[in-house]
């Protein structure tokens, strides 16, 4: 939520912050502002709504300078209005900040400075730090923003430019994500990484409790103490081609078309063919450790929950071992009990949602080893986990995640077959013959994606509607949830996702001949209780088609009686039934895409939504 960027160096720091803003658009915002310092002075524009205002407005008023403050804001404290729109100023109009998350203690701050004499312009949280700074300052910024943050309570990420003390940045984290970098003569402060890779590949992530001296030549880190710590850079590998949309209308079906390269590189260097085993040394736990795992906690938010909720199913009935699932922002308002012999795993893509994070925490806390399964190296959750298995997906810059939630399948598709291999809980011809599926993956979800002009002809005559019905059994459930939450996220559409065996008791109500039910009915016809599951769903479409419902269905390559009773099928092709989530959510997620773009929707960034969930 919010993005930040901030330069200083020998260029014009104008374009360079304004491209910064524009690649953090997904994080979602509702007005924007740009602060620059040049000649002694310096100079702030603002705008309400999206970035294009804000660039006007520095066309009407030009503005330069080598060193520069950008920010996108999210509305909490105050309107989404110009006024309120970063950066903020203290009275003397010399120091701006920009400030992503919340001062709890904003109006205790505000009262004291107020009596004071200090003025204030704002409804905002925001606008207290400036103040705080300004009381603080004595000549020297980087001691005023350490004394200021040592009285401010809540989740915060910073960044302050002085007039009176120019030639730095200073930067400070505690929750939200910053991040920065450093190139030859120059430094930079965002907060997410693809905001700078254009620019450099050497990140500094900040940790909790941190400041960093950002100047053109150097990159000096401290705790909010003032003590030096050493700055641990991290060579990132992300291709900055991977940020841009190439050729796409929206980054959104860029990420849907990418899923088998992802796919492809989750499973990379993980699966010994040869010898039927699976490799995960990088996640840190040795085999000894992973023999010990007697029961698994799953905690997510979000499309990570229904991750979660679909590694549930693998890991129980491929491993037989008990696993709980749990929503990060309730695992940690709660009395969780943990047992010994529990592997903690936390499911999140940024590796900074705030719930999840904090949830780690509490389980880190409590004794469980932590497992991350994120996509962000150097992410908060990384560095508080015993060990992380990356899903590698790259940059995923639309706002409904898609190729995100298929590495985190495969990479939890790979811890149930691990613990499998632990316990001896599956055959070796079985772990032989998932691995070799897993291997062809990649190539089905390409045939899965050459279906798209048959879903959007789907989505033509259904993009109307204002309700939907997503259903499902057995592993089949979450992925009923998830391409609900995909069509609620970016259409707008009300939609819910069921259990079909739950028909009965409420959503039959709203069956009428104006709903569309998407049903979730493949099957592993190599499996009895895959084969038992089909047969209920197939028995929940007649029922839904009896009381005049639109059936759209998911179904498997060659299946007549799927396809028969329903007025839509798309059929994707077969394979085993810990892995059809990893075929089924891709027309899903098209199905969703396509309607939103016929409705006019701002596909990558969707309304009142944010990428990452940084602050509660």
């Amino acid at each position: 939520m919010c993005g930040i960027f901030g330069y200083i160096g020998r260029r014009d720091a104008v374009p360079l912050v304004l491209e910064g803003l524009r690649s953090l658009e997904y994080r979602g915002y509702d007005s924007a502002g740009i602060a620059v310092l040049d000649g002694g002075e310096v100079d702030v524009r603002r705008s309400e709504g999206k970035l294009g205002n804000l660039e006007a407005a520095v066309a009407r008023a030009p503005l330069g300078g080598s060193c520069g403050l950008g920010h996108t804001r999210w509305a909490t404290h105050g309107r989404g209005t110009e006024e309120n729109a970063h950066p903020h100023r203290d009275c003397t109009g010399r120091i701006v900040v920009v400030h992503n998350g919340i001062v709890e203690n904003y109006l205790e701050l505000r009262r004291a400075l107020g009596a004071e004499g200090h003025r204030f312009a704002t409804e905002t949280d925001t606008e207290v730090i400036a103040h705080l700074i300004e009381k603080q300052f004595d000549g020297d910024l980087e001691s005023a923003v350490l004394r200021a943050l040592g009285r401010l309570r809540g989740a915060f990420a910073i960044a302050v430019v002085s007039a009176d003390d120019p030639g730095k940045i200073v930067a400070g984290r505690y929750g939200p994500p910053t991040v920065v970098g450093r190139a030859d003569g120059e430094g930079f402060v965002a907060s997410d990484i693809p905001a700078l890779l254009p620019h450099t590949r050497d990140l500094l992530f900040l940790d909790d409790g941190e400041a960093a001296v950002i100047e053109a030549g150097a990159i000096r880190l401290m705790d909010f103490s003032g003590r030096a710590r050493e700055p641990r850079f991290e060579r990132i590998a992300w291709d900055p081609v991977r940020v841009q949309k190439g050729g796409y209308k929206h980054f959104m079906l860029k990420e849907i078309h990418e899923q088998p390269l992802a796919l492809s590189e989750t499973l990379d260097g993980r699966l010994a063919l040869d010898s039927t085993e699976v490799r995960l040394d990088d996640a840190g736990f040795t085999a000894a450790e992973w023999d010990r795992f007697e029961r698994v906690c799953l905690i997510g938010c979000g499309t990570s929950w229904h991750a979660a909720l679909a590694g549930k199913y693998m890991i129980e009935a491929m491993a037989r071992i008990p696993v709980h699932v749990d929503y990060g922002s309730e695992f940690r308002y709660r009395s969780p009990v943990v047992e010994a012999g529990t592997l903690g795993v936390v499911i999140t893509q940024s590796g900074e949602t705030a719930d999840t994070v904090a949830a780690q925490r509490l389980a880190r806390g409590m004794g469980l080893p932590i497992l991350a399964v994120t996509n962000v190296a150097g992410s908060m959750a990384t560095r508080i986990a015993d060990g992380v298995l990356y899903t590698r997906a790259g940059p995923e810059i639309g706002v409904a995640s898609t190729k995100a939630f298929a590495t985190q399948l495969a990479a939890l598709y790979l811890v149930a077959l691990r613990l499998a291999q632990s316990r001896g809980a599956m055959p070796p011809r079985d772990v032989e013959r998932a691995m070799t599926e897993l291997t062809a993956l990649p190539h089905k979800i390409e045939r899965v994606l050459q279906l798209e002009p048959a879903i959007e002809a789907v989505a033509r005559r259904l993009f109307h509607a204002r309700d939907f019905l997503y259903l499902g059994r057995g592993i089949h459930f979450p992925i009923a949830l998830e391409g609900a939450l995909k069509l609620k996220e970016i259409s707008y559409i009300h939609a819910e996702g069921y259990p079909a065996g739950e028909m009965k008791h409420g959503p039959n109500a709203l069956i009428d001949g104006d709903l569309p039910v998407v049903f979730v009915a493949t099957r592993d016809r190599n499996r009895e209780d895959s084969r038992r599951i089909y047969e209920k769903v197939l028995h929940n479409v007649r029922e839904v088609k009896s009381r005049e419902g639109i059936i759209v269905s998911i179904g498997v390559e060659g299946d007549s009686e799927i396809a028969e009773a329903s007025d839509h099928c798309i059929a994707v092709p077969a394979v085993s039934d810990f892995l059809l989530p990893l075929v089924e959510i891709v027309p899903l997620q098209l199905l969703a895409y396509h309607i939103a773009v016929l409705r006019g929707c701002d596909v990558d960034q969707p309304r009142n939504l944010a990428k990452s969930v940084t602050v509660e």
